[in-house]
């Protein structure tokens, strides 16, 4: 009889004892938003033809230079006024076109040779992007940062 009674107390302790407590469920995953697209890639396909391209200070939006810009399958020919028309290499990566032209006689500083780097992405249906030129000086390598900006011609 005593085995029975300590066996219906031990079951009342064990049934009023408290349940053990979950952990809570990692639910950060859920409430993250989802990751933003990845943007689409570019070739040279897509900005072919005729462009109306502005050159401004990094800080400025009063163009320094403009000139027409052909882009087609094998580059990009800059067109700048009263000069020969200057052929830049570009390689497409990712959403981006990065074209390097020069040396060639530079626009901004009459009498100096340029080197120029651009990387130009498609945007709203202009090109933009920044453009880094190196002036070839007696002295040591001049550098510029530029804001480059591009309209199709219709």
């Amino acid at each position: 009889m005593r085995t029975l009674g300590l066996l219906c107390c031990a079951l009342v302790l064990l049934a009023c004892e408290k349940p053990k407590e979950q952990p809570a469920a990692d639910t950060t995953a859920a409430m993250a938003p989802a990751p933003a697209p990845a943007p689409a890639p570019i070739s040279l396909a897509d900005v072919a033809g005729k462009w109306t391209m502005r050159v401004m200070p990094e800080n400025s939006d009063s163009a320094v230079l403009t000139y027409e810009m052909v882009a087609d399958s094998n580059g990009f020919t800059m067109n700048f006024p009263k000069r020969k028309p200057v052929k830049a290499k570009v390689t497409a990566s990712g959403d981006s076109l990065v074209a390097e032209a020069g040396p060639y006689e530079s626009m901004l500083r009459k009498g100096i040779q340029v080197k120029t780097n651009s990387v130009l992405r498609l945007k709203d249906g202009k090109l933009e992007g920044t453009t880094i030129a190196h002036y070839e000086t007696k002295g040591p390598d001049t550098v510029r940062t530029l804001h480059t900006e591009g309209t199709k011609a219709q």
